[in-house]
């Protein structure tokens, strides 16, 4: 029989608990493996299917909302235990922290240990479940089928019914992948870099080929459990990927086109981008410093206009030789003044497509408008109670109490509504 990890439950504080719950060498194994798993910016998840144990039967519940740096509808912070199963890796990916070549420390979980730890953590209410990466030793079967074994006895043994998500390795066996799709409520491969220039460039071991083969046997897979309603569960929540930014050198226009092209061939719930962070002793190849984490925040708000706004990727950034995001205002706000003549819309008349793309009006702000517009004329207050930021939207709109000034330019708009920072005074 298996002999696993024991801890000592006591009546000791929260931070007492934390630090008893493991032997040193584990406890230094979880240092060590949950500051590697940082680096990972795709365990946030949403869309779980809802599952508790009120019956008695079973440990833990998923809401089917946000996990991990994300909120649930009433309010609830809702978190993962973010670890890797080890930092080992055969693999010498310049960009990486845990490469082969590396001098970092090393540890490495065992399967009793993760789940020991997962189960320990969520009956002391520090999670509601797992984010389980690694870094590949021996090969990719071997490390996927340690991942699979974790989610396994977790569900089977355990009754874990709290939200799982595994990273699945390209390189590994069909079955194996299958097999975490049983477990998991989601699944994530990293695309690594935007372009196969650069991972090749930077990841010569991984191929493009092999990554995207995999996301879409995945997607195939997906889309046959959703259409067939009696068929095994199939990593329910979809599947996500991430994306490093400022390693290769590719602009922001490239990144959105490689993210629309992902989205729209693989169905996949979200991209996660991570603006890279230079690490000790890499290769003379890699940026010096990192770039603005702003840049990585003006592609989270580009995709969104792409996945919910109705944007194109390419006229995001249309009108741009560098094909580079304004650091200084978000890209729905830039595309509006770039297209000022498509300006002032009619709130009262204009389509919901239209509606999107004026700057403060969010999509459930438009949903809303559309729907009091069948029962009454909309004025500017009525906007700003249906939670329109009235201000950046009064330049792009007309209501029958307010028409926007017809000479304001766009330089006049930006410098009105996003004035240049200024440095304050000490004296």
């Amino acid at each position: 029989m298996e002999q696993r990890q024991k801890f000592r439950i006591d009546t000791a504080t929260p931070k007492e608990q934390k630090e008893n719950m493991a032997s040193p060498d584990l406890k230094t194994k979880l240092e060590i493996l949950a500051d590697a798993a940082k680096y990972d910016a795709s365990c946030a998840s949403s869309g779980a299917p809802k599952r508790d144990s009120k019956n008695g039967k079973g440990m833990g519940s998923t809401t089917g909302a946000g996990i991990c740096h994300s909120y649930t509808p009433d309010g609830r912070c809702v978190s993962l235990l973010k670890i890797l199963l080890t930092n080992s890796c055969i693999f010498d990916c310049t960009y990486c922290i845990n490469r082969r070549s590396s001098n970092v420390r090393r540890a490495r979980f065992t399967v009793d240990e993760v789940v020991g730890l997962t189960l320990e953590f969520y009956k002391r209410n520090y999670i509601e479940g797992l984010f389980l990466s690694s870094g590949i030793i021996r090969d990719a079967d071997y490390t996927m089928e340690q991942l699979v074994a974790v989610a396994r006895r977790l569900r089977e043994e355990h009754h874990f019914r709290g939200y799982i998500h595994l990273k699945a390795i390209p390189e590994a066996s069909q079955e194996l992948i299958a097999q975490a799709g049983r477990h998991a409520d989601r699944l994530s491969i990293n695309i690594e870099l935007p372009t196969e220039t650069g991972l090749a460039q930077y990841a010569p071991e991984k191929k493009q080929t092999t990554i995207r083969g995999t996301m879409a046997k995945l997607k195939l897979r997906i889309d046959e459990v959703q259409a067939e309603r009696k068929a095994p569960r199939f990593s329910p929540s979809g599947q996500s990927t991430q994306m490093i930014v400022g390693a290769d050198g590719a602009n922001d226009a490239t990144i959105l086109t490689t993210s629309a092209a992902l989205y729209a061939s693989y169905g996949l719930r979200r991209i996660y981008y991570s603006a890279f962070s230079p690490i000790p002793d890499s290769s003379r190849a890699l940026p010096l410093k990192a770039p603005p984490l702003m840049r990585e925040h003006r592609l989270y708000q580009a995709d969104w206009l792409m996945r919910y706004y109705g944007f194109d990727s390419s006229e995001i950034l249309a009108g741009d030789a560098a094909g580079m995001l304004d650091l200084e205002i978000d890209p729905k706000f830039a595309w509006a003044l770039r297209n000022r003549a498509q300006f002032p819309l009619d709130v009262n008349a204009a389509p919901r497509e239209m509606l999107l793309r004026v700057p403060g009006l969010g999509a459930r702000t438009v949903d809303r408008m559309i729907e009091t517009r069948r029962h009454k004329t909309l004025r500017l207050d009525d906007i700003a109670r249906l939670k329109g930021a009235v201000k950046r939207a009064r330049p792009f709109i007309v209501t029958p109490d307010h028409r926007p000034v017809q000479d304001l330019d766009s330089a006049a708009i930006r410098a009105r509504l996003a004035p240049p920072p200024k440095q304050l005074s000490l004296f």
